[in-house]
């Protein structure tokens, strides 16, 4: 296990959702070498998505940017020594989300014979 504290950057979790993130870092930590971020990742993401549902993503490393979209409530970015973690539900863009896709419909005119 990497040893040191989490210290949490930003998130806009609810704290019982944290504390499950951190938990889990730990017990990544406790079964994969710090090296092995993918494996570190893997392991958080599966275990969000059986806790809290599907669409989790999970990035981990010592040197990485991002930028992404992410549904509200379900971020955090957090770091383990020099570990950092990088933990979000994926969001579509608001107008894009579960909506079919438009045509224009022509407009009817009536006729009288």
């Amino acid at each position: 296990m990497l040893e040191g504290k989490a210290v949490i950057g930003e998130t806009d979790m609810m704290q019982t959702m944290q504390q499950d993130a951190l938990d889990l870092a730990a017990k990544a930590l406790d079964f994969f070498d710090v090296t092995e971020a993918t494996q570190i990742a893997r392991f958080i993401k599966k275990e969000f998505d059986t806790t809290h549902g599907p669409g989790w993503q999970c990035i981990v490393g010592t040197d990485f940017g991002s930028f992404v979209t992410h549904c509200y409530g379900c971020f955090i970015h957090f770091h383990v020594g020099s570990l950092a973690i990088l933990l979000f539900r994926g969001s579509a863009a608001p107008d894009t989300v579960h909506q079919p896709k438009q045509f224009p419909v022509p407009a009817l005119e009536s006729v009288k014979a």
